[in-house]
């Protein structure tokens, strides 16, 4: 069992890690013309439902990795409110 959660773990760290290079080129640009607020708020809230999820059935590595996808998201999403 110990596999299936370092799976987890590592589709998390992939999926997470993927947002890094669009918070980078937001925040230096300061564009965000070509990014959905629609979009980044409806990810945003099915993302803290992940969370959720994670929490209410004790799956570590869905806590975390939506836990830190939701850090970057909100991020870009500020950045939109802000910039855009």
């Amino acid at each position: 069992m110990a596999y299936v959660e370092l799976i987890g773990f590592i589709a998390g760290l992939s999926t997470t890690i993927a947002f890094i290079p669009q918070v980078v080129k937001t925040w230096k640009t300061k564009s965000t013309k070509d990014i959905s607020l629609k979009m980044y708020i409806l990810f945003c809230f099915g993302i803290c439902l992940w969370a959720l999820y994670g929490v209410l059935n004790g799956l570590i590595s869905i806590i975390i990795a939506n836990t830190m996808t939701i850090i970057l998201a909100v991020m870009i999403l500020g950045m939109k409110i802000k910039y855009g």
